[in-house]
């Protein structure tokens, strides 16, 4: 059990990494090996540390932290990642003055904290333990959130995650033929 001063941490779902980070893959790793054996524009060498920085970008957007206490909630993400590309936020619980939402372009639903100041937060929606996460912001703000749901439901990345495993055979099967 954890006392009221240890602070919450909560990750991305490590479903939806593997997936992201297996479909990267999927999608790249036969891009340097077909460019050699088609004679390409590009070196494959070139394209391959082009790509092997995209995985590591990813890797660190995937890497995002969620961390409540006592005196409020914030984002991080690893210091390598941090100091070049996102820097996280943190608001204090008693500058959270209401939870909006915002439909997304693909008709999706998020939420955004509103602060004191009229900022927006985006609330962290792929996390693992997102209901857990939810009712501690309630519990924190007195904010009702029985009506926020989390963006993606798990059966939408586990599909993904076969028709990226089956992405993963048909590169298998175009390197062995392009080998030839």
């Amino acid at each position: 059990m954890t006392s009221h001063s240890d602070p919450l941490l909560f990750r991305i779902s490590p479903l939806i990494r593997i997936t992201l980070l297996g479909l990267y893959l999927a999608l790249t790793v036969p891009l340097p090996i077909l460019a050699q054996a088609t004679n390409a524009p590009v070196p494959p060498l070139v394209l391959g540390v082009g790509l092997a920085l995209g995985w590591l970008l990813l890797y660190g957007a995937l890497s995002e932290r969620v961390i409540l206490d006592e005196s409020g909630i914030g984002v991080s993400y690893p210091g390598w990642f941090a100091k070049i590309f996102r820097k996280g936020w943190f608001l204090p619980w008693e500058s959270v003055k209401a939870l909006k939402p915002r439909t997304t372009g693909q008709g999706g639903l998020v939420y955004y904290f509103l602060s004191d100041a009229g900022e927006g937060y985006l609330l962290p929606m792929r996390v693992a333990g997102f209901s857990r996460l939810v009712k501690q912001v309630e519990a924190k703000t007195g904010i009702d959130t029985r009506d926020v749901r989390p963006l993606a439901q798990p059966w939408m990345y586990l599909i993904l995650l076969g028709l990226t495993l089956l992405l993963g055979l048909v590169d298998l099967w175009a390197i062995a033929n392009a080998s030839q």
